[in-house]
């Protein structure tokens, strides 16, 4: 009985002994399907896969804060938004931030972006472009060079240097978090720096650190695209910027309670 299964055993695995290895056979080049279609129909199925898949155009516009601010200094109405249009691959951005002070009845800041936008890798997209600053005053022209993109740990950051038509070189950075307590209720922290390479006197600000920016925020996503929040906002002037705002008389540090609402679509 041994004898006869040993038998029957070599008979199956004698041809698999004889037969080359997986590693060895020649892989086909290309898609099978283009064995099948026609190499118009085939282009044509794969430009529509694509469009439909990220190659198409889109629109977002998203005013990620719009918010009233009480506290220390005056009170002021500020909007931050940011839209682009454009595919997966290439994409306009437009950036704006408008500081309005409610008392003086005066723009603190306004600036507004225009970059061009391409991924570098998965998660980020490097930028550039100009940047347009209408206040503080005189008005500037900067070139922009940045990168824009989802960090580990799902944090939101952002960096770009800038270049004024002065040869002044200055530099931003920026991130922030989401905590989910439940699919709807967030708290968003959030912080902003500034840096300057070298004194601007006719800007009032200093080489080095000139400014930073610390928030905290807790929205209610009523609905996805709608999302009003509560929160708290400080912001500190340092170095020689802090000394520019001492001989106007104005407070180097502001604590800001904040309301608004975040949207978008």
């Amino acid at each position: 009985m041994k004898s006869a299964r040993f038998f029957a055993v070599s008979l199956v695995l004698a041809p698999l002994a004889q037969a080359p290895a997986f590693a060895q056979v020649a892989p086909v080049p290309g898609s099978q399907a283009e064995v099948y279609w026609d190499e118009d129909d085939f282009k044509a199925s794969q430009d529509a896969l694509k469009k439909a898949h990220g190659g198409a155009a889109t629109l977002f516009v998203l005013a990620d804060r719009f918010e009233y601010q009480s506290g220390d200094g005056s009170p002021a109405l500020l909007l931050e938004g940011q839209g682009w249009w454009g595919t997966d691959e290439s994409r306009l951005w437009i950036k704006s931030m408008i500081d309005y002070d409610l008392d003086a009845g005066t723009f603190e800041e306004a600036e507004v972006q225009a970059l061009w936008s391409r991924p570098v890798t998965r998660y980020f997209d490097v930028q550039a472009g100009l940047r347009h600053d209408f206040e503080p005053g005189p008005s500037r022209t900067y070139a922009v060079l940045g990168v824009q993109g989802l960090a580990p740990y799902w944090f939101e950051v952002g960096g770009a240097v800038f270049l004024s038509e002065e040869g002044d070189l200055s530099a931003r950075v920026e991130a922030q978090y989401e905590f989910r307590f439940t699919q709807r209720l967030i708290l968003q922290p959030r912080t902003e720096l500034n840096f300057a390479a070298e004194d601007v006197p006719e800007l009032e600000t200093g080489a080095g650190l000139s400014t930073a920016e610390v928030g905290l925020r807790l929205r209610y996503e009523a609905d996805r695209q709608f999302a009003p929040y509560i929160g708290v906002n400080w912001k500190a002037s340092t170095g020689d910027t802090a000394d520019y705002a001492r001989a106007r008389s104005e407070d180097t540090e502001t604590l800001s309670f904040v309301t608004g609402i975040r949207l978008w679509f």
